[in-house]
């Protein structure tokens, strides 16, 4: 008789396990009032985030302090954007921390109409590292410079801009010289494809300034480096394929934009994503925007689902902080008044969370 009831509970507790909710992969780290843009995390453990200019927020740049609090990062002096002063932050989206604690912050300064520029905040000094500032013909009018990669090993950093579509490109910037290039611009890789956005039933619009609704389509934005600094990952956000490039070619001044663009090869397919990040062992991590999900792009070059959850509306932005920790940002976009034609319906919480990496990753990236 005892056999048989250890056997039931032994079975039943099967049961369970078997129509069980699987594990969510992911932790909420935070519930934020403000939407966030792109996260990054220093050595130290200091987690910093843009917050999204869509939503119009006080204060471009800020701290996450623990218990679902933010403070103005570096200080709210560089954040007060009623100064007018040039190094003012005034919509910074990008945000990735290098491996000598500095900050950097790419400012596309589109609330104000001011020159776009990075600025770097050295958290070990506490001071102002550097400004560098992105002028015409480095960004065009229509520029919306949006995301990185810092190579540390070549002093450069690699920018997506998708611009206006046909004209998206990578930019270039030489950390010794402060001199930038802008480079295959309107190539393949990353120009948009011809695909909606669709999330929720919901398709992604743009209302103009006579009331006419548009899908848009959104070149490069997605980019990221491999830990050995050896290849730059990156496409168009309105993109069904990811792309790659070694490095030291992005890196060679001399090199003529045919035979560059040469030298990309296509890498795998991809859904429409966001900001992506990858680990050691050159697992690629983005949102699937479209189905509320995380998902890797291994090194295999399958796509794999990690995890789907109606609280994962519009991930974006991944980065590993220590002890592996992989940390992104959830500002569902798509119920902004921006991408929801004119009207918002977009409310928090916003999340910060924390994902369950596959394999451990590089600090800031």
């Amino acid at each position: 008789m005892k056999k048989c009831i250890h056997f039931l509970i032994l079975l039943f507790a099967f049961a369970l396990n078997a129509f069980a909710e699987p594990s969510p992969n992911y932790d909420i780290t935070a519930r934020l009032n403000q939407g966030p843009g792109n996260v990054t995390v220093t050595d130290s453990g200091r987690i910093i985030m843009s917050q999204h200019q869509f939503y119009e927020p006080q204060y471009s740049v800020v701290e996450y302090m623990g218990n679902d609090k933010v403070a103005p990062f570096p200080n709210q002096a560089l954040n007060e954007r009623s100064t007018h002063s040039a190094l003012t932050l005034d919509s910074v989206l990008g945000i990735r921390a290098d491996a000598n604690g500095i900050v950097w912050m790419l400012d596309n300064g589109m609330r104000s109409g001011i020159t776009p520029k990075l600025v770097g905040w050295d958290t070990k000094t506490d001071q102002l590292h550097r400004v560098i500032y992105l002028p015409s013909p480095i960004t065009p009018k229509d520029t919306f410079v949006n995301d990185f990669a810092v190579d540390g090993i070549r002093n450069r950093i690699y920018i997506s801009d998708p611009a206006g579509g046909a004209n998206a490109a990578i930019i270039v910037v030489n950390l010794e010289t402060g001199e930038a290039r802008r480079i295959l611009q309107g190539h393949a890789s990353v120009v948009p494809e011809n695909i909606d956005l669709i999330i929720d039933s919901r398709p992604i619009q743009v209302k103009d300034a006579e009331g006419h609704l548009s899908r848009p389509h959104i070149g490069v934005n997605p980019i990221t480096e491999d830990l050995n600094n050896e290849w730059v990952y990156f496409g168009p956000m309105h993109g069904l394929n990811l792309y790659r490039i070694k490095a030291a070619d992005l890196a060679d001044e001399k090199l003529d934009a045919q035979t560059l663009g040469q030298r990309v090869e296509r890498y795998s397919a991809k859904p429409i994503s966001d900001g992506i990040s990858i680990d050691r062992d050159n697992n690629i991590y983005l949102g699937e925007l479209a189905e509320n999900a995380i998902g890797i792009i291994r090194p295999d070059r399958s796509y794999q689902r990690l995890t789907q959850c109606p609280n994962l509306s519009w991930v974006d932005s991944f980065s590993f902080g220590p002890e592996g920790k992989l940390y992104a940002i959830v500002n569902r976009l798509h119920q902004s008044a921006t991408l929801n034609g004119g009207e918002s319906t977009s409310k928090p919480p916003y999340f910060l969370l924390r994902v369950n990496a596959l394999a451990p990753g590089m600090t800031g990236r």
